[in-house]
């Protein structure tokens, strides 16, 4: 094909060579569906009057970024304020953007965030909730300019970031975006190396007959790659044989950078949310433990617990944990550790109908030896964190395991998925993999959903969690429950 780039016999005898040119092709197909605004930014120190914020922002200093490419500021709960207007351009490296919808990526590091569209406030988050993909337009036009400003405040204990600023094109309708098929062959070749490392030059092969000379020409080139996927279907059979499988989950702490009264409050947030989103997405199940939150919604929001009961009777909403909360397991003596199991089981069993028989911590920082034994009598028969790939000294070596106590006690530990993600296709295959090189099991697990503050999973997590099912070359995606 004209344009068309190809490599020899000679180039692609090693596969690393095949895999460099993988990715830089990739990349080359996202630039033509997505494009940084992170240096075009103007700033102000200082907090402002919201409405004189929004008329003087194309006043402000273009701001610098450091090595790491962000945008920082001091520590100490210093505001930040940004400003840019966005303009869309007729192209991308050539490739047309008429009429596809127009999203915003940004990732913070601040306490607070607060976004505002063409003056209006659209959202808002914290450091925990700190990533969006923000719709700017269903369909845009060469030439419209949207105005965005933010709020950024920065942590007490640590310098406030704006990390990144991504505008990104996608089609909905129709035949995907590129940058969505660079995603789909990312995924591809993350499943290659792991299980055919031989095949990496035929993906080599096949994405060097890209036609580049077509990309000006947007139906042209989508029918190039249109060929390319096709051709590459039966590389991707075993992908769809194998499942990853989705929780949401929405991961609180008790009292950690803020107030117990503030608890009660992510929580009420939280559970409102995953309850409004499951009328939209009725796959979506939920999970989440700590019977102290289940017992405050009760005692002050009858009608919600009433509305999480009958999500429960439905098989939607999976209490889990066993204890009264995520404790810290490893300075607090045998009789706390005994309440806590004694406490969480009655309050799920009066309340529910069931005891819970999976200790789910994903988030605790240490487990004494004598677990196994308290959990088997408390009727707990399963162990699950995540907290042990934190360590940075000795690798926790196993991911499905049998844990025993000195009494000779047993439960069945598994390591989780990693708590607070997103919808990320490319990081989803690779801990798949990873998993399922270590244990041979080809259904994983994934977390959706934002944490540590609470916030669960967001209307853009399941909507891209149903737009990549629907993906030939990305697992099987269902939601089920621990």
């Amino acid at each position: 094909m004209k344009g068309a780039v190809c490599f020899s016999e000679a180039t692609l005898s090693y596969s690393t060579s095949a895999s460099d040119f993988i990715s830089s092709a990739l990349d080359r197909l996202r630039a033509l569906t997505q494009c940084s605004v992170q240096t075009t930014w103007r700033c102000w120190d200082g907090d402002l009057p919201t409405a004189q914020a929004l008329s003087e922002w194309h006043t402000w200093t273009i701001v610098d970024l450091n090595a790491k490419q962000h945008v920082a500021w001091s520590k100490g709960e210093q505001v930040r304020w940004f400003g840019q207007a966005i303009v869309v351009p007729q192209a991308l490296e050539g490739y047309p953007l008429q009429g596809l919808c127009l999203r915003l990526a940004l990732m913070w590091w601040a306490i607070e965030a607060q976004i505002f569209v063409n003056g209006q406030l659209v959202q808002e988050g914290d450091l925990f909730d700190c990533s969006t993909r923000l719709l700017l337009s269903d369909a845009v036009a060469p030439g419209e300019e949207i105005a965005i400003v933010l709020r950024l405040v920065s942590p007490g204990h640590d310098d406030g970031a704006l990390v990144r600023s991504t505008c990104l094109y996608e089609s909905l309708d129709g035949f995907p975006e590129p940058s969505f098929v660079a995603d789909e062959l990312a995924v591809l070749h993350t499943y290659l190396q792991a299980l055919s490392p031989e095949q990496l030059d035929t993906l080599a092969e096949a994405i060097g007959q890209i036609d580049w000379a077509m990309q000006g020409d947007r139906a042209a080139f989508d029918h190039n790659l249109a060929q390319l996927r096709q051709q590459l279907l039966p590389l991707a059979e075993p992908i769809k044989q194998r499942q990853i499988q989705l929780i949401g989950h929405a991961h609180l702490d008790m009292a950690w950078l803020w107030t117990v009264d503030e608890t009660w409050q992510a929580a009420e947030r939280t559970f409102e949310s995953v309850l409004g989103l499951q009328q939209d997405f009725p796959e979506l199940t939920f999970c989440h433990s700590t019977p102290a939150l289940y017992e405050w919604i009760e005692q002050n929001r009858p009608d919600l617990f009433e509305r999480i009961r009958q999500q429960v009777a439905a098989g939607t909403w999976e209490p889990v944990g066993g204890l009264w909360v995520e404790p810290e397991l490893n300075l607090i003596g045998g009789e706390a550790i005994v309440r806590h199991i004694l406490y969480g089981q009655r309050y799920f069993q009066e309340k529910f109908g069931d005891i819970n028989r999976i200790a789910w911590l994903p988030d605790t920082f240490g487990f004494n030896w004598q677990l196994p034994q308290f959990f088997k009598q408390g009727g707990i028969e399963y162990f699950v964190t995540q907290k042990l790939r934190w360590n940075d000294t000795t690798q926790f070596p196993h991911e499905v395991f049998q844990w025993q106590a000195p009494d000779q006690s047993q439960v069945l530990g598994v390591m989780s998925a990693p708590i607070g993600e997103g919808i990320d296709p490319i990081k989803m295959a690779t801990y798949a993999c990873e998993w399922e090189n270590k244990t041979g099991m080809s259904r994983s697990l994934w977390l959706p959903g934002v944490g540590d503050h609470g916030g669960g999973p967001t209307r853009d997590m399941l909507e891209l969690a149903r737009r990549w099912q629907r993906s030939p070359f990305f697992p099987e995606v269902e939601f089920t429950t621990a």
